[in-house]
């Protein structure tokens, strides 16, 4: 029989519930026919379908029911679109930040 291993049993317990990471990136046209853009903010999405928000900047802070509400919160002015862009959910977590990057 195999000892328990408690790290391992941690790292698979960070996994099941890790949030999924997401940025908001907005677009907007500098002149016609040209797009600029930039990341608003940064983003975590709950399993109950919450989002938790960061402006880029670090300033302001919303809680959401969903991270698609954030894409209505930084698209609202005129000519401008907000986007979500997805990470890829985590498949290697660890104690040590070295070993995580």
């Amino acid at each position: 029989m195999a000892a328990f291993d408690f790290d391992q049993e941690l790292r698979d317990l960070a996994l099941d519930q890790a949030p999924r990471v997401f940025a908001v990136a907005v677009q907007y046209e500098v002149e016609p026919g040209a797009l600029d853009g930039e990341i608003a903010a940064w983003g975590l999405a709950y399993d109950d379908g919450s989002a938790h928000v960061v402006t880029a900047n670090g300033r302001h802070r919303l809680s959401l029911t969903s991270p698609e509400r954030a894409t209505w919160w930084f698209g609202r002015e005129k000519g401008i679109t907000a986007r979500i862009v997805w990470f890829a959910a985590p498949t290697a977590p660890a104690f040590e930040r070295a070993e995580a990057a």
